[in-house]
C-alpha cells in the first residue's frame, strides 16, 4: 500500500491510497481456495470445484467483497499509523472511468482511492476549578402542597346527572360526525366523548354553541379550524359538526379527606400529601438541575475558542434550520412576523450550531479524559424515560429500540452529556441560593429566550466525537411511536 498525503489544510485532511494489483488478486485467491473447499455445484464433487472454474463463475462479485474490505481496512491503518480521529465517517472517493474499473474488477489493475475527511481539534482543557456556580434551590411549601392537591381534586371532580340545560363547567357526553362541504372527512367522527365547557379542549367556538343544551338534544355547530391547525387538508376550512348529546352532568363539591385520598389509591389523606411533596420537589429539583447545567454550558463557552470541523457546524445548522423552517411553515409565519430577517436568522442559529459542536467536543474530550461511561442500567432507565412519553405505546417504543440498537445512541447521549456536566460541577466553586419557585421558573424562561428557544442540550448529540470517531453523530434515529391521533374537532398540538 502507497498512501501519499494530499491535503493538509486546518483540520481538513485528504489521502491518496494505492493498493497494486498483486495483493489485490492474492486475497482474491485466498477467497477462492476458501469457495473451493466448501462449494456444492453439479458436475463437480463437493469441495473439489477447480478454481478456474469458480473464477470465471465467482470472480468479480468476489473482488467487489475484496475491494471493499480492502478500502476499509487500509482507510482504519492510515488512520491509525498516524494517530488521526476524524470528526466523522472520511470520505472515500472511489475511480470514476469505466475501464480502470475494469480493471481492478479483472484484477489487472492498481486500486487507487481517496479519503477525505476534517480531524477532531486539539485543545488543552481548562481548569474549572475557579468557575463560580450557583445551585438554587427551592422549598417546597404547604401552600404549593395545598394548591397541586386542589387541581389534583379538579381534575378527578366528581359528576351528577343535570337534567336542565348546559353551562359553561358541566360536562357534557357528545357524539359527532363532521362534514366539509357536506362530505365526512378522516377523524371527523367519534363517539361518547366526554367535554368539560369552557375547557378550551374543542376547536374555538365549538364548545360556545353546546351551551345550553340538554341530554338527547342532536345540533349541528358550525365552525371553521384555525389556519394554523396541525392537520393541512383542515386547516382553515369551515366544517359542520353533527352532534348527539349523550348526557348533561354538573360538577359535584368534593370533599378533599382521607377517602378521596383512597379513591387516588393511598392510605389516606397524608400519604396523599407526601406524594405530592416528593413529584413537587423532583420538579423543581429538574428545575434547578436544567439552570445550573446551562450555567456550566454558558461557562464553558467563555472558555474555549478554537477551530471547529466545518461538516458538523454545517450538519447541525442544517438540523435547526430546518426544525425552525418546519415550524414556521406549520403557523404561518414569516421573518418578517419574527421582527427579523432570514440572513440575520441564518446568522444567528449559525453561531448557535457552532456553539453546540464546540460544547459537544469540550464534554465529548472531557469525558474521554476521565473515563466517564453509561452503563446498561442508565441506558435502560433513558429508554424507560423515552417510552413514558408515549402513555399506551411504551411496547412499540421498546420494540423499536430492540429491532435498532443504533438508535440507543441518542438515548446515550443525554446520559453522557449530563454526567460530564456533574463532573464539571464537582470541581467548581458551587454556592446554594434559596429561591421562591417562580424566581426559578423565571431564570429557567430567560435562559430559554437568551438562547433563542433552540439551545436547550446544546451538546446533547456531540459528545461521542471523543468516543466513536466512525460514525456521524448527527445522524439519528427516532421512535416510530407516536401518541394517538385526537379526534379532529378537537384542538391540535399548537392551539393547547
Amino acid at each position: 500500500m502507497q498512501v501519499t498525503e494530499t491535503l493538509s489544510s486546518g483540520l481538513k485532511r485528504e489521502y491518496k491510497v494505492v493498493v497494486n494489483a498483486a495483493e489485490l488478486g492474492k486475497e482474491l485467491d485466498t477467497k477462492l481456495h476458501e469457495l473451493a473447499g466448501r462449494a456444492n455445484i453439479k458436475g463437480f464433487r463437493p469441495g473439489k470445484v477447480p478454481v478456474p472454474h469458480l473464477k470465471r463463475m465467482y470472480g468479480k462479485s468476489l473482488m467487489a467483497e475484496v475491494v471493499q474490505k480492502t478500502i476499509d481496512d487500509q482507510s482504519k491503518q492510515v488512520l491509525a499509523e498516524r494517530n488521526l480521529k476524524p470528526a466523522y465517517q472520511p470520505e472515500v472517493k472511489l475511480p470514476e472511468e469505466e475501464t480502470e474499473v475494469n480493471a481492478i474488477m479483472a484484477g489487472e489493475g492498481d486500486l487507487a482511492f481517496s479519503l477525505a475527511f476534517e480531524v477532531i481539534p486539539i485543545f488543552e482543557l481548562m481548569d474549572v476549578s475557579g468557575v463560580e456556580l450557583t445551585r438554587h434551590v427551592v422549598e417546597v411549601a404547604d401552600a404549593q402542597v395545598d394548591e397541586a392537591l386542589g387541581r389534583l381534586t379538579a381534575q378527578y371532580k366528581a359528576w351528577d346527572a343535570k337534567s336542565g340545560k348546559a353551562a359553561k363547567g358541566d360536562k357534557v357526553t357528545i357524539g359527532f360526525v363532521g362534514k366539509i362541504d357536506g362530505k365526512v372527512f378522516d377523524g371527523g367522527t367519534a363517539e361518547d366523548v366526554p367535554l368539560e365547557l369552557g375547557s378550551g379542549q374543542f376547536i374555538p367556538g365549538f364548545e360556545d354553541q353546546l351551551v345550553g343544551c340538554k341530554t338527547g338534544d342532536e345540533l349541528v355547530v358550525k365552525v371553521s379550524f384555525p389556519e394554523t391547525y396541525g392537520v393541512k387538508e383542515l386547516a382553515g376550512k369551515p366544517a359542520e359538526f353533527n352532534v348527539k348529546v349523550a348526557s348533561v352532568e354538573a360538577p359535584k363539591e368534593g370533599t378533599v379527606d382521607d377517602e378521596f385520598a383512597k379513591k387516588m389509591g393511598f392510605e389516606n389523606l397524608d400519604k396523599l400529601k407526601d406524594m405530592i411533596r416528593s413529584r413537587l420537589s423532583e420538579e423543581l429539583a429538574a428545575m434547578t438541575g436544567m439552570k445550573l447545567k446551562r450555567d456550566v454550558l454558558d461557562a464553558l463557552d467563555g472558555l474555549y475558542s478554537f477551530e471547529l470541523p466545518q461538516r458538523l457546524v454545517d450538519a447541525e445548522f442544517n438540523g435547526i434550520w430546518e426544525a425552525l423552517s418546519t415550524e414556521m411553515k406549520k403557523a404561518g409565519k414569516s421573518f418578517a412576523d419574527e421582527g427579523t430577517t432570514e440572513e440575520a436568522a441564518k446568522k444567528e442559529y449559525g453561531a448557535i450550531a457552532e456553539r453546540r459542536v464546540r460544547l459537544g467536543l469540550v464534554l465529548g474530550t472531557v469525558g474521554e479524559k476521565e473515563g466517564v461511561q453509561v452503563n446498561e442500567q442508565e441506558l435502560q432507565q433513558a429508554l424507560m424515560s423515552r417510552a413514558r412519553q408515549f402513555p399506551g405505546q411504551e411496547k412499540q417504543v421498546f420494540e423499536h429500540y430492540r429491532k435498532n440498537p443504533n438508535a440507543l445512541i441518542e438515548l446515550r447521549g443525554p446520559v453522557f452529556e449530563q454526567k460530564v456536566v456533574d463532573f464539571l460541577v464537582s470541581k467548581a466553586k458551587v454556592t446554594e441560593k434559596t429561591v421562591s419557585r417562580e424566581e426559578l421558573r423565571a431564570m429557567v424562561q430567560d435562559d430559554d429566550e437568551d438562547h433563542s428557544g433552540h439551545d436547550h442540550d446544546h451538546a446533547g448529540h456531540d459528545h461521542d466525537h471523543a468516543h466513536d470517531h466512525s460514525h456521524d453523530h448527527h445522524d439519528h434515529d427516532h421512535a416510530e411511536a407516536k401518541p394517538k391521533k385526537k379526534p379532529a374537532a378537537k384542538k391540535a398540538k399548537k392551539e393547547d
